[in-house]
């Protein structure tokens, strides 16, 4: 069976993040976001693949060429129209021959997942779409099951009617391509697979597939330290930098070649450090944390359950917690990331026109490339800061902060 990957978004729900690099290539548990699903795909079975890619297209083509690295086929297909996920379907046409797995490339489905998918459609010999329950169901696509097959499909419900939501993941039949020929544009003009999928129920009985653990839709910027700790969860440690006999590692850690460990740097697992980084001397590295390229985390520093991109600089007596830091950033002596209200609360963030609740009681700082902070300079909880902005020194950063800004 081969594999239809959808990467084509442009990702603009994940700015600041995602204004120089696209999103299949944000790194999450060391590696960019789509190498985990594809290397799920690969250990369900699944060695041909195409990704279909849109903005900075060029740029995925060259993280992963023709699959050799990671001991798969890939082609591409480049979406210029983006037009719903009916129609990125559709254009796999050219691609497939018989029954293939389509899969959202921003939702993290394990490759036991994967593999039971594949299982369970070989048993019912029909279409298949993963579900998976979750706690809020009112925000996605609801679906309403009887035993194992699907009965019902509705768009972000105000009562829901289950807790079963579609996941992104399917196995269809290429006879969908006459079907998604025939599906009309939703009122917001997309064409819906959701719709698509109502018409096959028509015709044939739809399964769906219960995913076996966790799942999550990267939506939305903080949702990719969810992503991370989940994955994370994996790692096996490997020592390939070096490790000063004053510093201490505990649980799965992996220090990539190039990096250093200082003396008296002490790094809790699940952790990951990047190849040519600087930890330490004399800081805390707490779990959950992915450290890229290139980077420093220096003394008296401690950073907690964060994604730390390439280039970035955390260099003196600073304090991240579940932040973001994008590339080439770097931290004033002194400058703290807050991630915890005092009322102990959950965190609200403006995003895209309005007050959303993110469901997390701890959330730093989302920061895009190129930050740079003065010293003793803070920022608050659930704050976002667009691109190349500095805060300057003693500076309080709070809210949504626009790219190029200058905080004093």
């Amino acid at each position: 069976m081969k594999a239809w990957v959808l990467s084509a978004g442009e990702g603009t729900r994940m700015r600041p993040l995602t204004a120089n690099l696209p999103k299949p290539l944000l790194p999450v548990a060391g590696k960019p976001f789509l190498e985990h699903t594809i290397e799920a795909l690969r250990d369900a079975g699944v060695r041909e693949m195409s990704v279909l890619i849109g903005w900075q297209g060029r740029r995925v083509k060259e993280a992963f060429g023709h699959g050799d690295r990671l001991g798969v086929r890939i082609d591409y297909e480049e979406q210029n129209e983006r037009l719903g996920t009916a129609h990125a379907i559709g254009l796999a046409r050219g691609h497939i021959d018989g029954d293939f797995l389509s899969v959202n490339g921003d939702v993290v489905v394990s490759s036991d997942a994967m593999r039971g998918l594949v299982d369970f459609h070989q048993k019912v010999g029909t279409t298949v779409m993963a579900v998976a329950e979750v706690e809020n169901p009112s925000a996605f696509g609801v679906v309403e099951l009887d035993g194992d097959r699907v009965i019902g499909l509705e768009e972000k419900p105000r009562a829901p009617k289950s807790k079963l939501i579609n996941a992104g993941v399917y196995i269809f039949a290429d006879d969908v391509f006459g079907l998604i020929d025939q599906t009309p544009k939703s009122p917001r003009g997309e064409y819906e697979i959701t719709d698509t999928i109502r018409g096959l129920m028509k015709k044939e009985n739809v399964h769906g597939y219960r995913l076996p653990d966790p799942w999550i839709d990267v939506g939305r910027p903080w949702d990719l330290l969810t992503a991370n700790a989940i994955l994370m969860k994996r790692i096996r440690g490997r020592v390939a930098g070096e490790v000063a006999k004053g510093a201490s590692l505990t649980g799965e850690v992996i220090v990539d070649a190039g990096a250093a460990v200082l003396d008296g740097a002490y790094v809790k697992g699940p952790a990951i450090i990047g190849g040519d980084s600087e930890i330490g001397p004399n800081c805390y590295i707490r779990p959950s944390t992915t450290i890229g390229r290139e980077c420093k985390v220096g003394n008296g520093c401690e950073v907690k359950n964060s994604i730390i991109m390439d280039g970035t600089h955390v260099p003196h007596e600073n304090y991240v917690g579940d932040s973001i830091l994008g590339e080439r950033c770097n931290l004033g002596a002194g400058t703290k990331v807050a991630n915890l209200r005092l009322d102990e609360t959950t965190i609200k963030v403006p995003w895209r026109g309005e007050l959303v609740d993110t469901g997390l009681r701890k959330l730093g700082v989302i920061m895009g490339d190129d930050v740079k902070t003065g010293i003793n300079a803070s920022i608050d909880v659930g704050t976002i800061i667009g691109e190349e902005t500095f805060i300057g020194p003693g500076a309080v950063a709070r809210g949504v902060i626009a790219p190029h800004s200058r905080i004093y």
